[in-house]
């Protein structure tokens, strides 16, 4: 089994590990809010890389990346874990989800032109082909997703509509430098110690964030909700430990925009468990998006 072949399996798997992510830390985001929940979340993945590292390594820091590495890792974590996310949420703020999720599916196109820029990326034209119908399933998921009249913000001034959209853009950005970073940084490091640095600086970031925006007092409150506690552990499980590590070794093996595609998949993954496990009805655009999705990924494996 060739190593790109493996990257696709791993971009894929990355989409299904942050569907969980999702699922459980939107149930934890409305009991602890969305900050509170992004710190905790950083800092039980931090645990989790320091005892794989001592398990593996013998050593409680990420073990073989040099100075260089370091710094570009720790600026990827930044860009995409700490300053991506936060933008990402204020435009939830701001403008909804939706509106906000449907600015976010430019995360592909901005990887494919960043890995353009500074790696000399190339897609073959199957690919291409195939990003494009994911992303035109994606947009549909995503648009058709709430009822006709179910805008999550409808009587926002245009100020606040261009400024969420700006906040929206900025979290794709965020995304998908930090994709590109961390790849141009570590093209052959371990993903998961290479991932590990980004967190410790995804969790500084939030570290500053945090009393910034007026939540420390609520951070601490977190804690004894054991209900978004344990929601909070199974999302860092599958987000920043292995979700977010998975994701760099899909770029590493691949191209930055073919993995950004496929970890795109989740507005689309998230669709079954939606209905099965909140009943919510599935409308004919959703369907056909998943259908435009789903054949989009298997243009990719061709």
């Amino acid at each position: 089994m060739g190593q790109y072949f493996l990257g696709q399996i791993a971009g894929l798997a990355t989409a299904v590990c942050w569907t969980v992510t999702a699922i459980v830390f939107e149930h934890a985001g409305r009991r602890v809010g969305s900050l509170v929940v992004n710190w905790i979340r950083l800092a039980i993945a931090l645990i989790g890389f320091a005892l794989l590292s001592l398990v593996r390594y013998g050593s409680l820091l990420p073990y073989g990346a040099t100075t260089e590495m370091w710094i570009a890792l720790m600026a990827s974590g930044v860009a995409g874990l700490a300053l991506g996310d936060l933008f990402l949420f204020e435009a939830f703020v701001m403008i909804g989800s939706r509106l906000s999720m449907l600015v976010y599916t430019s995360v592909p196109i901005l990887t494919a032109l960043l890995g353009w820029i500074f790696l000399g990326e190339t897609m073959r034209p199957v690919e291409f082909a195939g990003m494009l119908l994911i992303i035109s399933g994606i947009v549909l998921a995503v648009v058709f997703r709430t009822p006709p009249h179910g805008a999550d913000r409808p009587n926002i001034s245009l100020k606040t509509l261009l400024m969420g959209v700006l906040l929206a853009l900025l979290g794709a950005l965020g995304q998908a430098g930090g994709l590109v970073i961390s790849k141009h940084a570590a093209p052959d490091f371990d993903a998961f110690s290479a991932t590990y640095i980004r967190v410790i600086a995804g969790l500084a970031g939030f570290s500053i964030i945090i009393p910034v925006m007026r939540r420390i007092k609520r951070l601490f409150a977190a804690f004894s909700d054991s209900s978004a506690m344990r929601s909070i552990i199974i999302g860092a499980f599958f987000g920043p430990f292995l979700g977010i590590s998975l994701g760099l070794f899909a770029a590493q093996a691949t191209t930055a925009a073919l993995s950004a595609t496929l970890m795109a998949l989740v507005p689309v993954f998230i669709i079954p468990p939606s209905v099965i496990i909140y009943k919510e009805k599935l409308g004919l655009m959703e369907i056909i998006g998943t259908v435009l999705a789903v054949a989009g990924t298997v243009v990719v494996f061709l």
